[in-house]
């Protein structure tokens, strides 16, 4: 049984086609690719697979159960965590805290515990903080978890996002360009984390990238998405010399 199996996925924004006909299947530990050129409708796909958006048609199941009809928070608990391709942060809240707020989805001591105390809560709250510390350490942060997050450079802010999207327990990370406007020095430091992410949790991962070199060097298999239709699918190197893949990024050979 597919971990995700996503069949047929469709949406339209009146009379515009914004993805048609999208299928994927993932397996625990797979990490895949999905690149093509701007406005092709790689956000899109993520943001129906985590309830942002209602498909058109199709259908989206983990492990073998419709998440359709759910709530992003819904399917978060359920197992897909996600980052954003704008990055979505309240710059008065603390890197710990925004790391902790992830983890509440899976409090057990309720609203009475959170108003009154208790046993229960004292012990979840520290079992909250130190996940968040162990992430944040993950990720090469946890030395500014007291830190406002809008104090942290750029780089720095797209880690802490991961390690929020992680905080929610996920079989499957979509991460949205995590390298949006990172230099060489933030670049390698990114791939190093989504290498020990999928090596020590055994995650089945997703990339949405526009840096090929990038998502080629991850990757096990890539899918090509232009005007919201896979034009190609497989391995990097069959990509890399996809004729229509080629003519996608303006003719020119896809630098590797």
């Amino acid at each position: 049984m597919p971990l995700l199996e996503i069949k047929d996925l469709s949406i339209r924004f009146g009379g515009l086609q914004a993805v048609k006909n999208y299928n994927l299947t993932m397996n625990p530990g797979d990490i895949r690719g999905l690149i093509g050129p701007n406005g092709a409708g790689k956000t899109t796909v993520f943001n129906m697979m985590t309830g942002i958006l209602t498909p058109t048609e199709g259908q989206v199941l983990l492990n073998n159960w419709s998440i359709e009809g759910f709530q992003p928070y819904q399917i978060a608990a359920r197992g897909i965590g996600r980052t954003f391709q704008n990055l979505c942060l309240w710059r008065h809240m603390t890197v710990l805290e925004h790391v902790k707020m992830a983890c509440y989805s899976k409090i057990t001591y309720g609203l009475f515990g959170a108003f009154f105390g208790g046993a229960r809560r004292k012990r979840e709250e520290t079992q909250m903080t130190n996940k968040a510390m162990d992430l944040l350490a993950l990720v090469g942060l946890d030395q500014f978890a007291d830190q406002l997050v809008g104090n942290l450079p750029y780089g720095a802010q797209r880690r802490m996002e991961i390690a929020r999207a992680l905080a929610t327990d996920p079989k499957i990370l979509l991460l949205d360009e995590p390298t949006a406007g990172m230099n060489p020095e933030e670049l390698d430091q990114i791939m190093q984390i989504i290498r020990l992410v999928h090596g020590e949790y055994k995650m089945a991962i997703l990339l949405i990238e526009h840096r090929l070199k990038f998502v080629m060097e991850l990757c096990e298999r890539i899918q090509a998405l232009v005007f919201g239709e896979v034009i190609a699918e497989g391995e990097p190197e069959e990509i890399r010399n996809h004729p229509q893949v080629i003519e996608a990024y303006l003719g020119k050979e896809i630098e590797y």
